[in-house]
């Protein structure tokens, strides 16, 4: 009886009376943009002697801030400030602009850290050869209670004196990795010496850390014995002025960053020099050095000069140490303390770097030579382990110095022989626009170099880097790539060769064109073919892919040089060639600007597309699938063949067949396809041609295909109900009823838990979404005439009835509620929407009786099953959803059905009351509920609602 007395519904009234009221405003001179005149009242209050006051008014055009009146124009924060004590305010300026003064020399950002260094140098300088460690014995002597201070002190240089006088032991034959162990657990030696408030003991560990820096025996290895030591001597720095500042804070007052010696309190002062007494009385010159030099910021607490006269005099310190590789990294060490203390302090550094120059011939002399030729080490290897300690001195002097220091620095080095090494640190340490400026000053100075002493092709590595980062005189540049290349190329060392051609490429790509860049690509796959030394060099071949796109980014040039896509090739190992497509790919979706059908780059990208998604195999993780195929899928989204529809079709045909082992590359050429008939329709303007028809078909054709080789049960539910609506769209009739009859026979197959996000979760809630889209489109599918009256409706209840429901769950009665709404819906003489040149059953039926009695029928049924659902929920722990589904109900009856009815009129009632019976009805929705019953009642033609309304108690909770 429900749909015998459905509501006759005038969609355009009704949404005419759902609209909302317009009201026209008054808005006189105000205008939203217009600007805001203020008028600003100020009250002077005058003195308590005169008790009058006076009130001056003024008025600004100019636009305020509405809430400054509120202050007053008065900001409560510097009327506080101003109240501070004046004497307060003055020694902060004071401090800020001292604070300003020191930021001034400080280091900034643009300074690279020692700490940046400290890996890179560590990997390189390696060793497989034995190490020896000295190891020492750290007992402390006890003392008599009551000794005097001269007795103490005498204790403690004898204890210094144990570690030189036998007290030591040397582990020998220990592997570099032991040797790391060894020197860590020294360090932590050294913090638990220390927080036992053993300081004495943590300073014999420190010495006998130094004193490992004496020691050459196995030279390769040195740059990283440095780099460990030193890590032990910035602790300890750290320790002792950490210690000494904690002395100076009271219960008064803490010292600040930047404090003078005066505000140091005699404690910490005497401590501090007792530090430095005790230093002093180190005997060997090397660890004396390198103590003194790791706490050199302690001079602060001393005096303002302390550290600028340090400096100088451990500057010359070095000067006795004969080894010249140790002598430059004790240089180097200080240096870098130097800038960590004292940064403006530069004629130290420019000190350090001459004495170096001046020392420098001393790698040449027969000291040198015999312990390399004892330890095997060939002379260009023996230099190389120079760079580290000669590249930090010169970055610490090269650092924000003027051009013509940095002139001198060059010159100094020009005069020298055999300079290769020196030549190297300047232009890794130099500004890369000093280097680029003078580029061919240093090709002239790299011509001039001995080969056998630093090889060259390094020198031009150097020089590469810095021209990636400054451009040269453009007159020197055809001239700069000529020379270079003339070096790089006779390179017979496949490793030497690619490490320069990488950094030179970059240059090629930046200033030239294709042709040049096309040479520079030939010249590499020539060298690193032959016994395929490619697979020795995939970084550096991937560096060079990587630089090559990034500065030829238009891919139609990219493809048309022609020995790019040979250059691919050499990229064997699979691993490798998936990141190197992954790169171009990117590169491609990020600069492609506009759409394109250029058969270069389809062919080319199809076939990186290819190898990427050849790579998938069933150990390939989820987010590396997601990965390629959103490279893929951005690929084929910028593909376009304009208005030759054909071609565009026959592209996806291809892109299916070589991307089938991706869902979402499927996923989104069947979307892609639908665009396109939709397109078509569009383009023609309803203009079916045979041809035309055809195409749209063949699309359909593609879709309904490709749609059951995805896993996915619910994309290929909501992919088949959206072809089926691109069909019905273009007038396929047929293939839209194959689309749904699909979808309809597919539903028995939805379990009951789906996977979501990794999670599994039920699928009802999923389901009951897309049967409700799914109503909403059978409402205008017309039905076919050998199928009968509503065929697909009929045929999605029976699935719907015949599916195995969770035995907690309601949906089931949801989704028959809402199939009430599609028959109320489809009762109607006129639908709410349909489909263009479509006519629907609204139009095939003309509102027949025989149509509309099955349409009846299908809802007795429906109500039948409700309410039996409904009884079932009768039991006490199902009360609640009894009360919510038979609120659901009311609200379906309320909204479709005739109340006029007397039956439909009780069953409203009876639901009502069902809803409130057992006190889980929401007081609220029931008032507002009944509120808008009585609202529709003062509306024309519904006077019914009056009485119906009188007929809906509101129960209480009691």
């Amino acid at each position: 009886f429900f749909l015998r007395h459905a509501r006759s519904r005038n969609y355009v009234s009704e949404s005419e009376l759902c609209k909302l009221e317009s009201v026209p405003l008054d808005f006189g001179d105000y205008h939203p943009l217009k600007p805001i005149t203020v008028t600003e009242s100020k009250t002077k209050k005058m003195s308590r002697k005169g008790s009058t006051s006076s009130t001056s008014s003024s008025s600004s055009s100019s636009v305020m801030d509405p809430l400054s009146s509120v202050l007053d124009g008065t900001d409560p924060l510097s009327l506080f400030a101003a109240a501070a004590d004046p004497v307060t305010t003055a020694s902060m300026d004071s401090t800020r602009k001292r604070r300003d003064k020191d930021d001034s020399s400080a280091v900034g950002s643009d300074f690279e850290p020692w700490s940046s260094k400290r890996g890179e140098i560590l990997a390189r300088y390696t060793t497989t050869e034995k190490l020896s460690i000295v190891s020492g014995s750290f007992s402390r002597k006890a003392t008599t209670t009551g000794s005097a201070v001269s007795e103490k002190v005498r204790t403690r240089l004898e204890e210094l004196d144990d570690l030189e006088e036998g007290s030591q032991k040397e582990i020998l034959n220990l592997t570099q990795q032991d040797y790391m162990n060894r020197i860590e657990e020294l360090n932590q030696s050294l913090k638990d010496a220390w927080s036992s408030d053993q300081k004495v003991k943590a300073l014999k560990i420190v010495i006998q850390c130094s004193k490992l820096l004496s020691d050459t025996k196995v030279i390769r290895f040195y740059p990283s014995k440095f780099v460990l030591i030193t890590d032990i001597l910035d602790t300890f720095g750290k320790l002792v002025y950490d210690r000494i500042l904690s002395m100076c804070v009271d219960s008064r007052v803490s010292l600040s960053d930047n404090f003078s010696p005066e505000s140091v309190n005699d404690t910490a002062k005497e401590t501090c020099l007792n530090w430095f007494f005790k230093i002093a009385s180190i005997r060997e010159l090397i660890p004396r050095f390198y103590v003194e030099a790791a706490i050199l910021k302690c001079n602060k607490f001393l005096s303002k000069m302390g550290i600028s006269e340090c400096l100088p005099r451990l500057t010359s310190m070095i000067r006795g140490i004969g080894d010249p590789l140790v002598a430059v990294y004790a240089r180097a060490y200080l240096c870098r303390v130097g800038m960590e203390v004292a940064p403006q302090l530069k004629e130290s550094l420019n000190k350090n770097f001459f004495d170096f120059l001046l020392t420098f011939k001393q790698i040449h002399e027969d000291t040198v030579q015999n312990q390399l030729v004892e330890q095997c080490v060939e002379i260009p290897l023996y230099l190389t382990l120079y760079s580290p300690a000669i590249d930090w001195i010169l970055q610490c002097i090269a650092y924000r110095a003027p051009e013509v220091l940095l002139t001198e620095m060059m010159e100094r080095c020009k005069k020298l022989g055999n300079n290769a090494l020196l030549l190297n640190s300047v232009m890794s340490a130099f500004r890369a626009e000093f280097i680029a400026t003078r580029s061919m000053d240093f090709i002239g100075m790299i011509k001039e170099c001995d080969e056998s002493g630093f090889p060259k092709h390094l020198l031009f590595r150097s020089l590469g880097l810095n021209l990636a980062l400054a451009d040269p005189p453009e007159s020197d540049r055809h001239q700069i790539l000529n020379e270079a290349w003339k070096v790089i190329t006779k390179l017979k060392n496949p490793q030497d060769y690619i490490n320069c051609a990488e950094v030179w490429v970059e240059y090629t790509c930046r200033h030239f064109t294709k042709r040049e860049v096309n040479t520079v690509l030939a010249d590499v796959i020539k060298h690193m073919t032959p016994d395929r030394a490619f697979e020795d060099a995939y970084p550096q071949l991937q560096s060079i892919i990587q630089k090559v796109i990034t500065y030829i980014y238009d891919f139609s040039l990219l493809f048309s040089v022609e020995k790019f896509l040979p250059f691919l090739d050499m990229f064997q190992k699979e691993s490798v060639r998936v990141e190197v497509c992954k790169c171009i790919m990117e590169s491609f979706i990020k600069h492609q600007q506009e759409s394109t059908k250029d058969p270069v780059i389809l062919n080319a990208l199809l076939h990186i597309c290819k190898t990427m998604h050849d790579s998938v195999n069933a150990l390939t993780l989820e987010d590396e699938k997601r990965m390629l195929a959103a490279l893929i899928n951005g690929f084929i989204k910028m593909v376009s063949f304009g208005r030759d529809f054909e071609q565009q079709l026959s592209f996806y045909v291809e892109a299916r067949s070589m991307f089938c082992n991706l869902e979402p590359v499927l996923i989104q050429l069947i979307h892609s396809v639908n665009q396109l008939a939709m397109e078509t329709r569009r383009v023609m303007k309803g203009n079916h041609s045979r041809k035309t028809a055809a195409f749209v078909r063949a699309c359909v054709a593609f879709c309904f295909i490709t749609i059951p080789s995805l896993s996915s049960i619910f994309t290929r539910l909501n992919l088949y109900l959206h072809s089926g609506q691109v069909a019905l769209a273009n007038q396929c009739l047929s293939q839209a009823d194959a689309f749904f009859k699909a979808a309809v026979s597919l539903v028995p197959e939805v379990p009951k838990t789906i996977s979501v996000d990794g999670k599994m979760r039920p699928s009802d809630a999923f389901l009951l979404e897309f049967l409700c889209n799914f109503f909403s489109t059978l409402l205008v599918v017309p039905d076919h005439p050998e199928q009968g009256v509503l065929f697909l409706t009929r045929g999605l209840l029976n699935v719907i009835q015949d599916y195995t429901w969770e035995d907690n769950s309601d949906d089931k009665v949801r989704i028959y509620t809402n199939v009430l709404h599609l028959l109320s819906a489809m009762a109607q003489e006129v639908y709410i929407y349909r489909v263009d040149k479509v006519d629907s059953n609204d139009a095939l039926y003309g509102g027949d009786s025989k149509f509309l009695a099955e349409v009846n029928k299908l809802c007795e049924t429906v109500i039948a099953q409700i309410l039996d659902h409904l009884k079932t929920l009768g039991k006490e722990e199902t009360l609640k959803r009894q009360s919510q589904l038979a609120l659901y109900f009311f609200n379906t009856i309320l909204a479709h059905g005739d109340l006029r009815n007397n039956k439909l009129n009780q069953l409203a009632v009876n639901l009502w009351n069902l809803a409130q019976k057992h006190g889980f009805a929401d007081t609220k929705t029931m008032v507002k509920t009944l509120e808008y019953i009585k609202r529709r009642s003062k509306q024309p033609e519904m006077g019914h609602f009056t009485d119906l309304a009188l007929r809906l108690p509101l129960q209480s909770r009691t």
